[in-house]
């Protein structure tokens, strides 16, 4: 039996090709004779060494049993044919000869592309990843996508002959997506893939163009970013069925499997040819499977609940990492991130704010719930000429000592970050809260009300009035007066002047179209005949009286007085309501994680602000009919607007990805910045768990006093 051996060089007088393995043969073995004297040209000296190399450089093609599957990429060794003699002095002589240079494995396809390595900080320790960290992994991958070829089955016996420096295999190609390639591209693509030595003549170059990827030459594009990378839903029994068979010897391996989070690491090693290959699910950023990381993103910044999507994942049988882990994503990257664009988006608003002469701006603030009991308080400041959200405040009601006072530290928080940026506001249009009123009047600014606000809060109190049996004449009158408030707002540009025209639907529904006030003497509508006399009212009926007590109310007058000729804050109820998509109110958050979430609402409310209406392909606006519930059996038209775009969210997993991952210092700077009040239960002293269960009783239970 031979064996083989590794030196450094053949032994053939004249033969300098490095690095290639020979046999050493018993003196008794008469091809030695024959090797000898192939190996020394006829001249053989008097001591032969005991071991000696010969190349394959000196054996012809019909010397090996698998020089097809070595060719092809499937075999690590080539291996010879027993009794097999070396003829070929010089490979130029012979044009079948094995190789005059090194044997070149074609490029074959890969299922993953190499990981390009960086050192950057990780949350995870190195212990954890240890098991499954590899130089396969880190350097170059090992798995290949091995197509339909038939190679010749190996002897039960075969003779190897070992490699120890095989040829490199030309570096992978960025695989491009053949959905949207135009013809000419796919079939200048398929000529690339021809059937290598050692594969089935069979196969189709261009059937694995149309069904699989075009290899192309992109030398000078930049490489696809890992999170950019097309991503599917894979079963477990159709991975296995990759690695069940030995792509050498087509006899079953053995295999074995890692699993982190989304991450699937398998080995596969045949006990019978010692054929061995790795195989990962995604890439390693780091010591971080990207997959994790780029799921903890995608849920994040989406406004996705991780729970509910756990459950999802649960029920579909798709593994998926801890909460823990989330929240270390979160903590160390996402929010980060988050933070770092936000800032920047908004200092770009502030500079061009602060070059316009005059601004108007709209305040408002929402609770984290209803009532009097607010954990969390958001006062939101907008430009009203662009409806883009400028600042958003998040005030604790531990911070001011109380949620009544939560919106009013808010303003103070904006305005002051206003001010700091040279931004001149001309006015503010807020609603008609007492203490912002009396701050903005101390600081001599500017106050206009939201019409709406005004005019539900008089419809609220007419309504019982109308719904009444003494109101049905009122009942007709109830979409009039609230139109003529918006009426009011928009034609007047004093304020006696908006007092004279409200008052003055107090004689007009007496069909009165003159009025003792000089700012509004007399109706702008031309005159003209009634046809319904009885829909008048008349003075000193109830109807009247009521309705007068409530239009003639000194604070209502007084505020009718501040009406907004501007924008009114209608996009800041818009955004109010795009910010539950984040942060919904049945959820409890963290000081940082409300925030966060509040700055990615900010981010997707500006993005998608000012979209346009849709229109159909023949450029026709498009309308949808509503009922809204607030109008019994009325029927409307509502806009349909273009979709919505998420430029942001691929902002911020190139940024997690690029930047935060790579150096999280600078970014986690940020959030140190950030005043985090205190929990709510911090000044209060923590008793002793076992002592408040042994007091648990029911209500039921309780001990009657």
């Amino acid at each position: 039996m031979l064996k083989g051996f590794k030196y450094p060089a053949c032994a053939v007088v004249g033969c300098d090709t490095p690095h290639i393995s020979l046999h050493h043969l018993p003196t008794s073995d008469p091809l030695k004779t024959q090797w000898v004297d192939f190996i020394f040209a006829g001249a053989v000296p008097r001591k032969v060494p005991k071991y000696m190399l010969v190349c394959a450089n000196h054996f012809t093609t019909e010397c090996f049993v698998n020089q097809g599957q070595y060719l092809a990429g499937y075999a690590s060794y080539l291996k010879l044919n027993i009794g097999s003699i070396p003829t070929v002095r010089d490979a130029s002589e012979d044009p079948e000869a094995g190789c005059s240079k090194q044997p070149t494995r074609p490029d074959v396809a890969c299922q993953t592309d190499p990981v390009e390595q960086r050192s950057v900080r990780t949350q995870l320790p190195w212990r954890t990843l240890h098991p499954f960290r590899s130089k396969g992994v880190q350097a170059t991958v090992s798995c290949k996508d091995f197509g339909g070829g038939t190679d010749p089955v190996l002897n039960d016996e075969p003779l190897p002959l070992f490699t120890s420096n095989p040829a490199k295999r030309p570096a992978k190609r960025p695989r491009l997506e053949l959905e949207e390639e135009d013809e000419e591209d796919v079939l200048e693509g398929s000529s690339s893939f021809l059937a290598p030595e050692g594969l089935d003549g069979t196969s189709d170059p261009e059937e694995s163009v149309t069904h699989v990827t075009a290899s192309r030459d992109t030398s000078g594009q930049a490489p696809t970013a890992t999170h950019n990378v097309n991503t599917y839903i894979v079963y477990e029994s159709c991975i296995m069925d990759l690695f069940r068979d030995c792509p050498a010897c087509h006899r079953v391996c053995d295999i074995k499997t890692r699993r982190i989070g989304t991450f699937l690491s398998v080995d596969q090693l045949c006990p019978h040819c010692q054929y061995s290959r790795h195989w990962d699910s995604q890439p390693i950023v780091g010591s971080t499977p990207a997959g994790n990381l780029q799921l903890s993103t995608a849920v994040y910044v989406s406004g996705a609940s991780f729970f509910k999507l756990q459950r999802v994942f649960n029920a579909m049988k798709l593994q998926v990492f801890k909460y823990d882990t989330f929240q270390r994503h979160a903590r160390m990257f996402i929010e980060p991130a988050i933070v770092h664009k936000w800032n920047t988006s908004q200092e770009e608003m502030l500079q061009r704010l602060s070059e316009d002469d005059k601004v108007i701006v709209g305040g408002d603030m929402r609770a984290d719930s209803a009532g009097h009991c607010a954990r969390l308080g958001s006062y939101t400041m907008m430009d009203l000429k662009t409806n883009t959200v400028v600042d958003i405040q998040l005030v604790q009601s531990n911070e001011v000592g109380g949620s009544d006072h939560m919106e009013k530290e808010g303003l103070k928080r904006s305005l002051a970050l206003l001010d700091k940026h040279g931004v001149t506001l001309e006015c503010i249009v807020t609603d008609r809260h007492p203490q912002i009123q009396k701050y903005l009047r101390e600081c001599n600014i500017t106050q206009f009300y939201d019409v709406w606000h005004i005019e539900k809060g008089i419809s609220k109190k007419l309504d019982p009035v109308a719904k009444s049996k003494e109101g049905e004449k009122l009942q007709k009158w109830m979409k009039s007066i609230k139109n003529h408030i918006y009426w009011t707002a928009e034609t007047s540009s004093t304020g006696p002047e908006r007092v004279a025209k409200w008052t003055s639907i107090l004689n007009h529904v007496q069909d009165i179209h003159t009025h003792e006030d000089p700012n509004y003497p007399q109706c702008i509508h031309p005159l003209r005949k009634t046809r319904d006399p009885r829909k008048w009212l008349a003075a000193g009926t109830p109807a009247f009286y009521k309705l007068e007590k409530v239009l003639t109310n000194k604070r209502i007058l007084k505020d009718v007085e501040k009406l907004s000729p501007h924008p009114q804050t209608s996009s800041l109820e818009a955004f109010h309501s795009a910010i539950l998509r984040f942060a919904p109110k049945n959820v409890v958050f963290p000081f940082l994680g409300m925030l966060c979430r509040l700055y990615l609402a900010c981010l997707h409310f500006n993005e998608n602000a000012n979209r346009a209406q849709a229109r159909s392909s023949a450029g026709d606006p498009l309308f949808r009919l509503q009922f809204p519930k607030a109008r019994t059996g009325e029927c409307r038209a509502k806009v349909v607007k273009t979709d919505p775009t998420f430029r942001y969210v691929d902002d911020l997993m190139d940024l997690v990805f690029e930047k935060v991952f790579v150096d999280p210092a600078p970014y986690t700077e940020e959030i140190m910045k950030i005043n985090i009040p205190e929990d709510l239960c911090a000044n209060y002293e923590r008793p002793d768990k076992e002592s408040v269960i042994n007091d648990f009783v029911s209500r039921f239970n309780a001990v009657a006093v």
